[in-house]
């Protein structure tokens, strides 16, 4: 930014002043020329009187006149001069030209090499043009130094419980002008439940069920917008999520991933970030780092690097080029399972909570309590933590989890290890802060973190061993309490 008032200077070639001095000189003889030319025919044109001894005789070319001969010397001189620099200066421009021809290539997701040629700035043109050199190299990173010059927390509304979270969210969602959202009172809490548990979630089913609309709508009911990105087919790497360096530019290209990653460094909201069709490409993949990081126990930990190289112009949040992954960001992923995806790898699933929205909900009248509200991250938190203390799962609870975990071991060769347990033992309480129960919140979870291990069974074996998995379900957990389990293993069993 140029302050009113401050000067401007400008550089111009020494080529270019000559070119300018001698074409002066040319057009200065030239004019003389001229005016000589046109004097001699005016005298020409005069009547000439025979035997007059005072008659002259004029020659418009006449270099024994030592002014028509410098007049016409000069100029011809002057005008070689001049195309001579013409010439130089074409020379010159051809030889450093502005822009120039890249080719790049790649190989796409089956494997053919795809050819991209574009015209991009030339590097001598980058530096020698004042206008071009950039003043930093995170433009947009910058900007959100100037906008939050000290940390922003954010004032909660009062009174806030998990459950009455849920039940103002669902209302919330019903009366969005133009496009009502309707779900289910278990989804709302299974969804609420999974921010507490986890920083990565996935949103898996039919299209059209509104896997996308409900973390927007959330974003709307905490007055902080939701980030949604398409994930794109050729992903493959991290910089597609957060961005690259450019060379020619001397900038990095900041992805908006990126923007909110560093925006979460500034104040206390909710982060939301969603990545639609997230199975479009393979998720281990361009997310392997992120999967990492986020199940670091501590913050401080999670440092992500952003370039390998440091300039002191860099955002202050920027330290040493890299940047720490804050507590309240939540990566959303939707998931459409048909033939032009990607089956999500177990890496992907262990490390994140699910949520399946096979159905669309029918409409309903909601509660007339249903306006938006302000919830800092931090205040999510304490309701969280204050959950796990009110409603840890309990000495029965544990001891069918451990029933139903021998009996899987011994008659399927399957178990889950300590990351899954910890998951149970966390979205146990905090779903029944929203509302739910203790077999509600096991008949869930078990269901998709569990028992989706048994997809790698023999579908014989499995179809011969549903109804005792059936019987075993109801006898440690009492009959009828794990419908979604037991749905679950039905399906399995018609699939083979």
């Amino acid at each position: 930014m140029i302050k009113q008032g401050a000067k401007k200077h400008r550089y111009v070639s020494l080529l270019s002043v000559l070119m300018v001095y001698f074409a002066g000189l040319a057009l200065i003889a030239i004019g003389i020329f001229l005016a000589a030319f046109i004097y001699r025919m005016v005298e020409n044109s005069k009547v000439y009187e025979p035997n007059t001894s005072n008659n002259i005789t004029y020659d418009l070319f006449n270099l024994t006149n030592n002014f028509n001969s410098y007049i016409l010397i000069g100029s011809i001189f002057a005008i070689a001069l001049m195309l001579i620099f013409l010439l130089f200066r074409a020379i010159y421009t051809l030889n450093h030209p502005t822009t120039i021809m890249v080719t790049l290539q790649y190989v796409n997701a089956n494997g053919d090499m795809i050819s991209i040629t574009r015209e991009v700035e030339a590097p001598q043109a980058k530096q020698t043009s004042l206008k071009k050199v950039p003043t930093d190299r995170f433009q947009k990173l910058s900007l959100l130094d100037k906008q939050y010059p000290k940390k922003e927390h954010i004032t909660s509304t009062d009174g806030l419980t998990l459950e009455y979270i849920c039940r103002r969210f669902r209302s919330f969602a019903s009366h969005i002008e133009g496009n009502p959202l309707f779900y289910s009172i278990d989804d709302i809490r299974r969804f609420v439940t999974s921010l507490g548990v986890s920083k990565i979630i996935v949103l898996q089913g039919m299209s059209g069920t509104g896997k996308t609309s409900l973390p927007v709508a959330w974003g709307k009911f905490t007055k902080v917008p939701t980030t949604v990105v398409p994930v794109q087919p050729m992903w493959k790497e991290r910089s597609d999520l957060i961005g690259y360096f450019n060379e020619f530019t001397g900038k990095f290209n900041e992805s908006m991933i990126l923007e909110k990653l560093y925006e979460a460094n500034k104040t206390d909201k909710m982060f939301l970030i969603v990545l639609d069709e997230v199975n479009i490409a393979r998720v281990e993949y361009y997310f392997a780092e992120f999967l990492s990081l986020l199940e670091l126990p501590t913050v401080d930990e999670r440092i992500l690097e952003v370039t390998s190289s440091i300039s002191r112009k860099d955002p202050k949040d920027l330290k040493n080029g890299k940047l720490i992954l804050q507590d309240n960001v939540y990566f959303i992923g939707t998931a459409n399972n048909d033939d032009s995806t990607f089956a999500i790898s177990d890496k992907v699933y262990d490390r994140s909570m699910i949520l399946n929205l096979d159905y669309r909900c029918d409409p309903f009248i909601g509660e007339d309590d249903y306006e938006p509200i302000a919830l800092s991250n931090e205040t999510f938190k304490t309701l969280i933590n204050k959950a796990k203390k009110e409603y840890a799962l309990t000495k029965r609870g544990r001891a069918h989890i451990r029933e139903f975990d021998k009996y899987i071991q011994e008659t399927f060769s399957i178990t889950f290890g300590n990351r899954i347990r910890r998951q149970i033992e966390q979205f146990v309480p905090i779903y029944i802060a929203c509302g739910g129960t203790e077999s509600e919140a096991l008949d869930d979870i078990l269901s998709k973190k569990v028992l989706r291990k048994l997809e790698s069974q023999n579908p014989v074996y499995m179809k011969s061993k549903s109804e005792e998995l059936i019987a075993k379900l109801n006898e440690v957990f009492g009959n009828g309490n794990m419908p979604n389990c037991e749905a679950f293993i039905r399906r399995l069993a018609n699939n083979g």
